[in-house]
């Protein structure tokens, strides 16, 4: 049996990208396809959907999905694919950040502490080092930043120095469980109701998976292949994530005044109508994964784009 999987945001996602008929849209994360279909319902025969995922659980299901209707166009790839996309090419863009229920509830791909598994965290277990291939090889130094900054960890060097004596003592950490046992024991205190071992996993998978670079990245294209009235929206569910989606879009809503000519008239904004929404009270009841939700929307404007190897016009 398949894990269940609710697409967190459903409704508010597919509002905020303001569907035209005829429109190309972008899901930048399929997952099992919650937002797609929806997409794809206020879709005509004339419009278009190309859908990235990592996964290849993911990317089988679009592909049945893509078999079925030919406006679905599939790409086994993240999401900073949307930088060879043409320019102003696309409607809206959609990306629901972290991993899907189905990626936790799966013992075998690593991502939760709650499941004994091997310690894999990879979005597609083909690419790329595993966590626990990583860990095996990591300096101290290098895993306490990176549980640290990944997982604003206070512990991070206490837990760092754990994993090495383990490894010393009885070899590499190979196990979901292992994993979450060393760092319980260097956890001295937690917030009541979480597992010391949140904030390390959730580390050692945005490090594994280069997911704020990626995210980056995608941000940055989106202004190039959106048209003008295109949407962007992004379903953060930490705290960098929605750091990073909330600095990006306050930056490009605000007039770009370059200091090396004060006396230039500021460039126009390339975002407008920034807007954050969270899931209602009812939805988070319904489903506790939605608790940490934040979707931020904005809209692409009519600002010139930037002449080659220069400033905006």
């Amino acid at each position: 049996m398949q894990p269940l999987h609710r697409t967190v945001l459903l409704n508010e996602a597919v509002q905020a990208l303001q569907i035209q008929p005829d429109g190309h849209y972008i899901d930048g994360t399929f997952g099992r396809g919650g937002h797609s279909r929806a997409i794809l319902q206020r879709l005509s025969p004339r419009g278009r959907l190309t859908v990235f995922d990592k996964d290849p659980e993911a990317i089988a299901v679009a592909q049945a999905l893509a078999a079925a209707d030919a406006r679905v166009t599939v790409r086994h790839e993240g999401f900073a694919g949307l930088a060879t996309l043409p320019a102003a090419s696309v409607d809206g863009v959609l990306l629901d950040l972290g991993v899907s229920s189905p990626q936790l509830d799966d013992a075998a791909r690593g991502f939760s502490f709650r499941h004994d598994g091997p310690l894999d965290m990879r979005m597609d277990p083909a690419r790329g080092l595993s966590a626990a291939q990583w860990l095996a090889t990591a300096s101290v130094a290098e895993m306490t930043e990176v549980i640290r900054e990944y997982g604003e960890e206070r512990f991070a060097a206490p837990i760092a120095k754990a994993i090495d004596r383990r490894r010393q003592e009885r070899g590499p950490v190979r196990t979901t469980a292992e994993l979450a046992e060393i760092v319980a024991g260097a956890v001295k205190t937690r917030e009541p109701g979480k597992d010391p071992a949140t904030r390390t996993f959730q580390a050692i998978r945005i490090h594994i998976n280069a997911e704020l670079e990626e995210l980056q990245q995608a941000l940055d294209a989106s202004l190039s292949v959106l048209r003008a009235g295109g949407r962007l929206v992004v379903i953060s569910f930490h705290s960098l994530e929605d750091r990073m989606v909330k600095r990006f879009m306050q930056r490009h809503s605000r007039p770009e005044v370059d200091r090396r000519a004060p006396m230039v008239e500021p460039a126009a904004p390339l975002l407008a109508e920034v807007r954050r929404v969270m899931p209602s009270a009812a939805e988070v009841q319904d489903n506790p994964r939605a608790r940490s939700a934040v979707m931020r929307s904005a809209t692409r404007t009519a600002a010139p784009r930037p002449a080659a190897g220069g400033r905006r016009a």
